[in-house]
């Protein structure tokens, strides 16, 4: 399942909004075997297991699937991938989690086991809800999946008295925010954070890290954008963040990536509309407090009253520690 997985992860920038999903077929009486593998590919064509079927040929007769995400059993830009499994003789099925979606939600599993397979779920399931976190939230609620960043000092300061606030964290830090954007449908930031940085919100990486030229991450700006600003073309949206989450839900975005500023941080962390805090931390200090913060609106005016996640992950990048938080 951890190669599933792996697979899983190289084909995210290339299948959104689609579900990223890694498959590997075992043939029968071969557990050593290095498997036939499969993922997703782009946004029409064959689903994981369809894949790796087609790379095992006549030793998935037999053989054991192993598939990130419950096999679809309905017509969609692909035929059921259930008639495939079945089609091709695969004996056993090892899934990580049931596809929420209402298409699917458990009918896959169902087909198989009507087919006589054995269908065992749950193997690797922690880390596949990890790496489907945005697809799953998405199937489940109907919103994008928001990933709040900000990168500040230690002391936990995003920019100087006089407003400057560039290049606070190091190059391998800049480069991961970038690989976040990639991963993301969509880039909200504020309008004043356009007047004052004039930000263009694109991703800078390397070609063969990159999706098609087609899913660029679309800006979105909460006010108005000067119309010269370098971030247009954009949406330009005010109002209810929920509301506007459900609008870029119903558009089939299922993350976006809340890049500031900090008043904008503050009404999406006081409204409890962030799903996951990626923080980069530089190891800097203003030493003072009149240093703009990471969040800029009034705070829980009591400790018992402390907003508290629990943190997932943590790495260092360069100088800078990476720190992940999930409510």
């Amino acid at each position: 399942m951890g190669q599933a997985i792996a697979a899983a992860a190289v084909s995210r920038r290339r299948v959104a909004p689609r579900p990223w999903v890694g498959a590997v077929v075992v043939p029968a009486g071969m557990p050593d075997h290095p498997g036939f593998e499969g993922a997703t590919e782009g946004r029409t064509g064959p689903h994981a297991e369809v894949v790796a079927l087609r790379a095992a040929g006549d030793q998935a007769q037999g053989a054991t699937l192993f598939v990130t995400l419950e096999p679809c059993s309905h017509h969609g830009t692909t035929p059921p991938c259930t008639d495939a499994v079945i089609a091709a003789g695969i004996s056993r099925v090892v899934v990580s989690i049931v596809d929420p979606d209402p298409k699917v939600a458990g009918e896959g599993i169902a087909r198989l086991r009507d087919a006589g397979i054995d269908v065992e779920l749950g193997v690797g399931a922690f880390d596949v809800a990890r790496q489907l976190a945005p697809y799953l939230h998405h199937r489940r609620t109907g919103r994008p999946f928001v990933v709040l960043k900000l990168a500040a000092t230690l002391d936990g300061r995003t920019a100087a008295p006089d407003g400057s606030s560039q290049w606070i964290t190091g190059e391998e830090s800049r480069q991961d925010a970038h690989r976040l954007r990639a991963d993301s449908d969509a880039i909200i930031v504020g309008a004043g954070t356009v007047r004052s940085d004039d930000p263009a919100l694109t991703v800078r990486l390397p070609e063969t890290e990159r999706g098609p030229d087609d899913t660029k991450p679309v800006r979105v700006v909460l006010g108005k954008a000067p119309g010269a600003a370098k971030i247009h073309p954009c949406l330009e949206r005010t109002g209810d963040l929920g509301a506007i989450l459900d609008e870029l839900g119903a558009m089939g975005m299922m993350q976006v990536m809340v890049e500031g500023g900090p008043s904008v941080a503050h009404a999406f962390q006081s409204a409890s509309l962030v799903d996951r805090y990626v923080l980069y931390l530089a190891p800097a200090l203003f030493g003072g407090d009149d240093g703009l913060a990471m969040f800029l609106g009034p705070g829980k005016t009591s400790i018992d009253r402390l907003w508290r996640g629990r943190i997932v992950d943590v790495a260092r990048l360069g100088d800078d520690l990476r720190i992940e938080i999930e409510p």
